[in-house]
């Protein structure tokens, strides 16, 4: 599933990034080496976090 229209990030991204120690939407992009454009994306890459976290 895409998350961020705006820079093509996907849901597995995000979970990675999580997985890789990321705990906000704006580290996760980082990690990527891009930053959230109209901030859309935002919310749900946080509850991606959050769910990736919960379960670790």
């Amino acid at each position: 599933m895409v998350v961020c229209v705006c820079n093509a990030v996907r849901e597995r991204d995000v979970r990675a990034a999580a997985r890789d120690g990321a705990k906000s939407a704006c580290q996760a992009y980082r990690s990527m080496g891009l930053q959230p454009k109209c901030g859309q994306c935002v919310p749900f890459a946080r509850a991606i976090i959050d769910a990736e976290r919960a379960a670790a």
